[in-house]
């Protein structure tokens, strides 16, 4: 059975939040190809029409065993809906708001990777360079050269982090923790490398970890400055931030819970510094579809650099024949004949996904609820979204 780009980086997202690798779970959509890539102006996509009946469906029945509340917004010139399921607050029963800021999880990296290409194309960063150059001594002297393109297309063969381990109990203790961007790295490096760089494919966030160090190693600033300087600031984005070790959402929230010990516990207020420039940042639907519309569209990164972020590597993802589906930034996948690109992301809590075809036509970004982690795949409810935006 083919297993599908989309569904497996749902999957390696959801354990993203544990800040671990994953297989993907298997999936009977067609795969995306591997070397996949399209020019910054994109060819056009055919769309079918929306479908209102299909979105709504895909987001109700909430709260549930598995999910609390649930929103979903689709933009663009072939349609325009919005949508919400279940509760914000399980203890008052208040309904999800349209306008929610979310943890929006490794969509982070995506922010991540246009700080790193925005500085290429000031010549301030060399992509095919290693990254050892310019972060001496942060990475073990037995790793081989890993070069900048490498950490953002997920091909540096960097061994995941082990932070937090598998059990949420340890989550709840440590939610006001905080911890430095090289003590996270630190787990990750007592181990080997996993495969020669550039010879395959493995989701990690260990890779974006260093990226954020190499934004502040050449910005002489802190990545969050940096962020809202360059990106957040730009685009007017004002209901996105970077929260650096506040471990408040900003209102209006839906809840995020999380199942530990049988029990619900609720994880909206948390410290985000293990994650970091991999997953840290906070935002809105709104936010997010004007983030990605400005992306595309080339006014976050030059043409020669944003075509990285519209190329895929011809490699395999590790230890299996699957094509690789990550560029420099972003991920990509064909479902029912609609190709989209864009990223995923989780945190305790959230659940979420930013897509569009690369033409802008149909866009969509959700943020559900989810109260488990289940690593073998994503949950039932993203997955009938992913269906319902495409058909």
């Amino acid at each position: 059975m083919k297993r599908n780009p989309l569904i497996r980086g749902l999957a390696a997202t959801l354990a993203a939040a544990t800040l671990l690798s994953v297989t993907a779970a298997p999936a009977a959509f067609a795969a995306t190809s591997g070397a996949v890539s399209q020019p910054a102006t994109g060819a056009r996509t055919p769309l079918p029409p929306l479908n209102p009946a299909a979105l709504q469906a895909a987001i109700a029945g909430l709260p549930n065993a598995d999910e609390t509340g649930a929103l979903l917004q689709v933009r663009g010139s072939a349609g325009a809906w919005t949508g919400t399921s279940g509760t914000a607050d399980l203890k008052t029963g208040a309904p999800v708001p349209a306008d929610a800021h979310f943890r929006i999880g490794s969509i982070t990296k995506t922010f991540t990777a246009v700080l790193v290409l925005q500085l290429a194309a000031e010549h301030r960063v060399d992509l095919d360079a290693p990254v050892q150059r310019y972060l001496p001594g942060l990475l073990p002297a037995g790793y081989p050269p890993i070069t900048v393109a490498q950490l953002l297309n997920h091909t540096s063969g960097l061994p995941g982090v082990d932070l937090p381990p598998g059990d949420p109990q340890w989550m709840v203790d440590h939610r006001y923790t905080v911890f430095t961007p090289e003590q996270v790295l630190a787990t990750a490096f007592r181990h080997a490398i996993v495969f020669a760089p550039g010879s395959a494919q493995q989701y990690t966030n260990t890779s974006y970890l260093v990226a954020g160090l190499l934004v502040e190693k050449l910005t002489g600033r802190p990545y969050g400055e940096v962020m809202r300087d360059r990106v957040i600031r730009p685009l007017g984005l004002r209901e996105t931030s970077v929260p650096d070790n506040n471990p408040d959402l900003p209102a209006p929230y839906s809840h995020g819970y999380v199942t530990v010990n049988g029990q619900l516990v609720d994880l909206t207020r948390m410290n985000q510094s293990i994650p970091w420039a991999a997953g840290s940042m906070i935002s809105t639907a709104g936010d997010l579809d004007t983030f990605l519309t400005a992306l595309f569209r080339g006014r976050l990164v030059p043409r020669p650099e944003l075509a990285r972020m519209f190329t895929v590597p011809s490699v395999k993802i590790f230890g299996s024949d699957q094509d690789a589906y990550y560029s420099q930034g972003l991920m990509t996948s064909t479902l029912n004949g609609v190709t989209v690109w864009g990223k995923t992301g989780t945190r305790y809590g959230y659940t979420n996904g930013l897509w569009a075809t690369r033409d802008l036509k149909r866009r969509a970004v959700y943020s559900v609820n989810s109260t488990t982690k289940d690593t073998d795949g994503p949950p039932p409810i993203v997955l009938k979204i992913a269906d319902a935006i495409t058909r």
